[in-house]
């Protein structure tokens, strides 16, 4: 349950401004916002499933070293920090081909956003958890939290004309991330 709670908030916030956001927003656009929530589901469960697996297999091969592996995910979760202060923006290019997707919406959903999280910072977070926390729990949580950030995107969207407050959900989620990194790295010295 820890890990459900813990990833679920977590990947909630990395969420928070992301390209991912943008790019639900613009299928909502053009698709039912049911088709683009199952779209986002599906995707989103397979690339943290992907990424549950990769995590879970860094923490038991790394077992015994549970202090560094617990500083280097907090000095991770700072990265992430950075990286939500930096920024991530929907290009032209990408919001063209959201609106533009030939096929079934739940498809073309689904494939834009499986391709989208690759490496992305959530996916990252996800590997992270699971080095540490149980692979179901944070499976389920991470694919929860995502999917309740894009679906709030949507929801938001569609009620503010995609007028978001940006820089608070920025520096708000780079709190966040900054706050977990030290909370991991303390426990890491410890």
């Amino acid at each position: 349950m820890y890990a459900f709670l813990l990833s679920t908030a977590v990947i909630f916030v990395a969420e928070l401004g992301d390209k991912s956001q943008l790019m639900a927003m613009t299928f909502a656009a053009r698709y039912r916002a049911r088709d683009v929530l199952i779209g986002i589901t599906v995707a989103t469960a397979v690339v943290h499933l992907a990424s549950v697996g990769i995590g879970a297999v860094i923490g038991d091969q790394f077992a015994d070293y549970q202090g560094a592996i617990s500083i280097v995910a907090g000095l991770a979760f700072l990265g992430f920090a950075a990286w939500t202060l930096r920024g991530d923006e929907l290009t032209e290019d990408e919001a063209a081909k959201a609106r533009n997707s030939q096929g079934a919406a739940i498809v073309a959903v689904g494939l834009a956003f499986f391709l989208a999280e690759l490496g992305d910072k959530t996916m990252l977070a996800t590997i992270t958890l699971a080095t540490q926390e149980g692979w179901l729990g944070t499976w389920i949580g991470s694919t929860v939290g995502m999917v309740a950030a894009d679906a709030l995107a949507i929801g938001v969207g569609a009620v503010l004309g995609r007028k978001l407050p940006e820089r608070v959900i920025t520096v708000g989620a780079a709190v966040l991330f900054a706050l977990f990194g030290v909370l991991l790295i303390v426990d890491g010295l410890v």
